[in-house]
């Protein structure tokens, strides 16, 4: 097993992560979210060329993310591009073509006033970076590290299930990304400045259309999905 390699400013920040509880929620990986339930939240797994995936730390109180967050009016009901717009908030990230990957059943509303609802997860290739500065909502302004999306889970502390979760990010981004399934296991901050990451469009910068859950258009599906 190789080593892990940070810097030691890396490791003092480590050291203050604090998990979460984990919710318990159940995960529904490829499943098309039921129509009459409605979708609150929409995080991702945003992933580097060498497999890493994003992954923002608060260094207030330790707690760990994946991007993402509630859908919005003007997100019009589309996971996708709420992705893209928090994103843009809380990381300055600028991602490509979100994958749908499946849903959490929340049973007991807690993004929905208690009401049942769904948390949509979704991969995507993050494109860049911009100069790091505070969410405009909340006023947390993360720490951006590119980790090995099993590490991550490890951070965010969601135990067996979010490993489920990641083994569908990586599937989905090693087929349609072409990333290695072996991620690059290095701890890198990515530049305070802002930088690129993955070359390549950014969404939705090109008339691509939703992303509809469960529902890839004909031009984006692989010959393996025939």
């Amino acid at each position: 097993m190789s080593r892990i390699e940070y810097s030691a400013e890396i490791a003092e920040l480590l050291g203050r992560v604090r998990r979460r509880p984990t919710a318990g929620w159940p995960w529904r990986p490829g499943e098309q979210v039921p129509g009459d339930l409605p979708v609150k939240q929409s995080w991702g797994w945003l992933f580097a060329p060498d497999g890493r995936v994003l992954t923002l730390v608060n260094p207030r109180d330790g707690i760990c993310s994946l991007p993402g967050g509630s859908l919005e009016p003007e997100d019009a009901g589309d996971p996708a591009r709420a992705l893209a717009r928090e994103a843009a908030e809380e990381a300055q990230a600028v991602i490509g073509r979100p994958y749908y990957l499946g849903y959490l059943y929340d049973r007991v509303g807690s993004a929905n006033g208690g009401h049942e609802c769904a948390r949509v997860r979704m991969a995507a290739p993050l494109r860049a970076v911009g100069p790091s500065v505070a969410d405009p909502a909340s006023g947390r302004h993360y720490r951006r590290l590119l980790v090995a999306p099993g590490l991550a889970v490890e951070l965010l502390g969601w135990g067996a299930p979010g490993l489920r979760q990641a083994r569908a990010a990586v599937a989905t981004a090693a087929h349609r990304l072409g990333v290695p399934v072996a991620a690059n296991e290095t701890i890198e901050e990515l530049p305070v400045g802002g930088c690129t990451v993955f070359p390549g469009p950014a969404y939705p910068g090109l008339d691509q259309g939703p992303a509809e859950p469960g529902a890839p258009r004909p031009e984006d599906r692989h010959p393996a999905d025939s």
